[in-house]
């Protein structure tokens, strides 16, 4: 069975983000972030791809994974079952299902990990990004947590 592991950078630094993904073995991170911007240096899309590049892990941005405008809202007031439930519909969209078939591909050849901000995953979509993406593929769901800056 193979390993998907999932990582949010809120409360990191980049040097503490790197260092957990290479001890992990990542050799791909999957973005799932429909927005792939940060105000966190180094966490924006081209920064991020960069940094990863440097040490050595590829990056790859899954936009349709990411949670709808209405679900950012949600999560940001704290109404997590909202953001949930606003995902798990958007998780039922063509553009999602593609990603998800496409994401299950990627994790039967490579040691992949999903990212998003968050840093707790029972708060954050990317658990049920993980948690669909074991019905078309059998994983073992590690969640990754960087020491805190």
């Amino acid at each position: 069975m193979r390993t998907l592991a999932t990582i949010g950078y809120q409360a990191t630094t980049m040097e503490n983000f790197l260092g957990t993904l290479r001890e992990a073995g990542v050799n791909l991170l999957v973005d799932v972030r429909a927005v792939a911007s940060s105000r966190r240096p180094g966490f924006s899309k081209t920064a991020l791809a960069a940094n990863l590049r440097e040490a050595g892990i590829d990056y790859l941005h899954l936009r349709a994974l990411g949670t709808p405008a209405e679900g950012r809202a949600a999560a940001r007031a704290g109404r997590h079952q909202a953001m949930r439930d606003i995902f798990l519909d958007h998780m039922e969209t063509s553009a999602a299902r593609a990603e998800l078939a496409a994401l299950a591909e990627l994790v039967g050849n490579r040691q992949v990990c999903i990212l998003c901000f968050e840093a707790d995953p029972a708060h954050c979509h990317r658990s049920i990004v993980a948690s669909e993406l074991s019905r078309l593929r059998p994983v073992r769901v590690h969640h990754l947590r960087p020491e805190e800056a």
